[in-house]
């Protein structure tokens, strides 16, 4: 079939625009559809926390080295009592300085409830010198004997923290453990939290160990899609007792991650025994 000069021009002119638009285009974008963009993993330093202590900037580089990119810390101010004192020693520009020197970067951080409660104003300054997107609180100080009125009234008191971390430009979130799995009267404590938490103020760190009692990330990310922003990765035996690395396990992985997207999960930091940490990177690395 013959083309004809006006329809070569016609023809190239539309290739010209769409490589312009194209060039235009960020490089992520321009990879959606050919390939999916690789996931970033990160990890909590409770588990570490006495390597870490012993060598703040040795042991970021050797976690560093075995792939990690990110590092969740717990805060040294509300950590203190926990070993963590001699890091409040320093400022966050210096923190920062050291994270980034070791190939990492810091988006969040666990706070505790007590810190948050007397000491927000210096933990979001803290943060923003750490150059974080999130602060997380590592669980709520309630009665041993609570009663879910406690637990509604706990919620409700983060969701106020909330509204002055959005204002600086953070986001707080909540990290649940074990504990919120249980009942009260009958009633399961975490999806009463989900009711009582602001979905723009307050979003969820979802644990995935949780997976040893029945529950599955994934069925609570397709649950409540929107409401997470990262979770805390560890695997298990078949015995349901055993913890073992990352892949090794009973968490279905692939329908984890696919189900993260619904939930919209940004961030993944490992949390498990230390010696597990360089066969699960092994593992993540491969996604």
């Amino acid at each position: 079939m013959k083309t004809t000069r006006r329809q070569f021009i016609k023809k190239s002119g539309a290739a010209l625009a769409s490589t312009a638009l194209l060039s235009q285009m960020p490089l992520n974008m321009l990879a959606s559809g050919l390939a999916e963009e690789k996931l970033s993993f990160g990890f909590q330093v409770w588990t570490i926390r006495k390597d870490l202590l012993a060598d703040f900037p040795g042991t970021l580089k050797k976690m560093a080295a075995m792939g990690y990119s990110e590092v969740e810390m717990c805060s040294p101010l509300g950590y203190s009592m926990a070993g963590f004192k001699s890091l409040n020693e320093m400022s966050g520009t210096e923190m920062r300085k050291i994270v980034e020197d070791a190939g990492l970067k810091c988006t969040s951080s666990h706070f505790t409830d007590a810190e948050l409660r007397d000491s927000l104003d210096n933990r979001i300054e803290w943060a923003q010198e750490m150059g974080m997107k999130q602060m997380v609180c590592s669980m709520f100080r309630v009665p041993r004997e609570a009663t879910m009125d406690d637990w509604k009234k706990a919620a409700q008191e983060l969701n106020v923290m909330g509204e002055k971390t959005k204002a600086a430009g953070l986001q707080m979130a909540y990290h649940n453990h074990h504990f919120e799995f249980q009942k009260i009267d009958n009633e399961l404590i975490y999806p009463v939290l989900m009711e009582e938490f602001d979905p723009e103020l307050v979003k969820m760190q979802f644990q995935v160990a949780v997976v040893n009692i029945g529950y599955l990330a994934a069925d609570y990310f397709r649950k409540y899609p929107g409401r997470f922003i990262s979770a805390h990765l560890t695997d298990y035996a078949a015995d349901n007792k055993t913890e073992v690395p990352v892949g090794q396990g009973i968490v279905d992985w692939e329908d984890l991650f696919e189900a993260a997207k619904t939930g919209g999960v940004q961030n993944y930091f490992v949390e498990m025994n230390p010696e597990s940490y360089d066969e699960t990177a092994k593992f993540l690395m491969k996604i």
